[in-house]
Parts: C-alpha cells; sequence; structure tokens
C-alpha cells in the first residue's frame, strides 16, 4: 500500500554556516502554495523562472541553468517514497527545491527527512559543508536511506519467495513473482532522478566536486543502489527462466504420462472394441471360460507393452520422481531439522 506524506505549513530558515543558508519550506494546499511562491519571487527574483515551474510539475523534473552566464543552478521537483522501517507502509512525497552557490530551498520537504537533516551526524555534516550544493549533497544522501529500507524490504520478501519455490513450485507463485517485479519496477522508477541529478551536477560544476566529499559520498552511495538494482533484477529473470522451466518440465512429465497410460490400456481398449461387437459368432464367446482367456490376455497384453516401452526406455524416471525428491539432501536435512 502506498500512502500520501501529510504536510504542515511551515518556513524555516537554517543558518548551516557563514557560507550559505538553508530555506525549508512547507506550502500543503493551493492557498499556502501561493503565497510561499509569491514570498520566494519576492526575496528571491531570479527564482522567478523555477517558481514558475512549480505548479505545473506533476513529476520528477531537473534543469541546470546560468542565469548570470557562469554560476550554475540546479533546480527541480523530485518524487521519493519515505520508507524510515522495513514493515513501514511507503508515503510519497513530491518535493521542490533550488540551489545556488549561497542558498538551497527546499518546498514540501517532509517531516521525517527534516528530523534526519536535524539529527546530530547531519547536522554536523551541514555545518562542514562551504557551499549549498554540498548540503543539497548530505539531504539527498539521507533520501537515498528510503531506497535501502525499501531494497531490504523487497529482499525479504524475494528470499521467502525463492524458499517457497524451492520447496513446492505452486502455479500461484509466477503471480507473485511478477508482483516482486513491480515492486522492483516501482523503485528503480523512483531511483532515475538519482542518476539524472548526479549528471546534472557534473553538467553544472565540472572539475569542481570531482574530489568533493560530499558529491563522492552520494556518487559511491548511488552505485551501491544501482548494483542492488542490477543483482535483483537479474535473479528475477532467474526466477522466472526457473519458473517457465519446471512449467515446461511438469508439461513434458503430463504428456508423457498420458503418452504411457494411452499406450498400455490400448490392448484393453481393442480387446473391448472388437468383443462387443454385436455379431453372433465372436471367437470364445459361447465358451464358459472364454471371458477369463480374454481379460487374462487384456492383461498380458497391457503388461507387455509396458515392458516393451520401459525396456526401450521410453517411460525414464516418470516413476521415481516423488522418490527422488523426497531423498534429495535439502530435503534430508530439513527433515532431521523437523525431528530435532
Amino acid at each position: 500500500m502506498v500512502d500520501q506524506i501529510q504536510l504542515e505549513a511551515r518556513r524555516d530558515q537554517l543558518f548551516c554556516s557563514e557560507e550559505w543558508q538553508w530555506w525549508d519550506w512547507v506550502a500543503p494546499d493551493s492557498g499556502s502554495m501561493d503565497s510561499a511562491l509569491h514570498d520566494l519571487e519576492q526575496a528571491f527574483p531570479e527564482m522567478q523562472y523555477w517558481l514558475s515551474k512549480i505548479p505545473e510539475a506533476e513529476s520528477n523534473y531537473l534543469s541546470v541553468r546560468y542565469f548570470n552566464g557562469a554560476d550554475a543552478v540546479i533546480f527541480g521537483s523530485f518524487l521519493y517514497a519515505v520508507k524510515n522501517e522495513t514493515n513501514d507502509r511507503r508515503r510519497d512525497n513530491q518535493m521542490f527545491f533550488y540551489v545556488d552557490k549561497s542558498n538551497l530551498v527546499t518546498l514540501n520537504l517532509d517531516d521525517n527527512t527534516r528530523g534526519i537533516m536535524k539529527s546530530g551526524e547531519r547536522m554536523h555534516m551541514l555545518q562542514q559543508c562551504t557551499q549549498a550544493r554540498e548540503g543539497m549533497f548530505v539531504l539527498f544522501r539521507a533520501i537515498l536511506h528510503y531506497y535501502h529500507v525499501g531494497m531490504d524490504h523487497f529482499e525479504m520478501n524475494l528470499r521467502d519467495l525463492e524458499r517457497r519455490m524451492e520447496t513446492r513450485n505452486a502455479r500461484t507463485l509466477m503471480d507473485q513473482i511478477l508482483a516482486a517485479r513491480f515492486e522492483l519496477l516501482y523503485w528503480s522508477n523512483l531511483f532515475i532522478p538519482y542518476t539524472e541529478l548526479m549528471a546534472a551536477s557534473r553538467e553544472a560544476y565540472l572539475q569542481e566536486i570531482t574530489d568533493n566529499r560530499f558529491y563522492q559520498q552520494l556518487q559511491y552511495r548511488v552505485e551501491r543502489m544501482e548494483c542492488l538494482f542490477q543483482h535483483y533484477e537479474k535473479e528475477i529473470d532467474t526466477l522466472i527462466s526457473i519458473d517457465n522451466a519446471i512449467s515446461g518440465v511438469r508439461g513434458n512429465e503430463i504428456m508423457k504420462t498420458l503418452t504411457i497410460v494411452t499406450s498400455v490400456f490400448t490392448p484393453a481398449t481393442a480387446a473391448g472394441a472388437i468383443w462387443g461387437m454385436n455379431f453372433e459368432n465372436l471367437p470364445l464367446i459361447d465358451k464358459t471360460w472364454g471371458v477369463v482367456l480374454v481379460i487374462a490376455l487384456i492383461i498380458c497384453s497391457m503388461v507387455s507393452m509396458y515392458i516393451w516401452m520401459m525396456m526401450k526406455g521410453w517411460t525414464g524416471d516418470l516413476l521415481k520422481v516423488k522418490s527422488a525428491q523426497s531423498s534429495a539432501p535439502g530435503n534430508r536435512d530439513r527433515g532431521k531439522e523437523g525431528k530435532r
């Protein structure tokens, strides 16, 4: 389930260091949003273009501009999901941000992230930042924590799914695999703005941020998340391939079973068709022991048909599958654990 973040109006101005400041505003409804946009435009006339984009931004949006021809400005909107604990339901939120050399402006940041940013660890990092863009890197690194929590919950469900597939591959497992695929797709779609943000930062600041500590910390965390997405995507593809292979093997076993049963009962079908005809002079029909002889011939024919197919190797291990599964090392170990 996905909930929407409930925001409360607020306007905070944090002086993290002498070089830059953080404007943290919240406008939860249209009325407070219009007022906030008007006040921001009055305080920062150079933000007019960004402020004009906010009412129409319903998805992720990112732009790099050079209003004075030299200093880079990054602004846009950012969609993310808040998931602070593994078992929490994720909650969607859209934040708007603007960063220049000395100002970081966030609009509609959620309370949970705000609390994280005001913790001792994050405040020490913000105080060490010499420019607003470094504060932006610290902020987005904190938000990326929710993605790791989401991946932890996803991994728990995926491991449970793998165990159930190993023990009993029911038909409903494909639906659960597809549900896991959509869960991973949800988080990976939310992660796309991070890839764009890293590219936009390199475009805006060029070599200035190559050796920047806060940028590198965010970059390495983004790379960690990319590795997780790639790994889980391959893992789900493997599960789908395994399920398809098992379904194919089961289909072949079913067809083989039907073929064997049909072949074994072919003599009985033929005998029943012959001796069921409406003729008076059928062989052995007037003998008292005729029915016994016919039944004996049918049974011998059926047994001979099965022995002949088994000698040909056409029956394979069809009748040994269950015993082989029950004697597998993993199942024996689980049985011992159960006895303990």
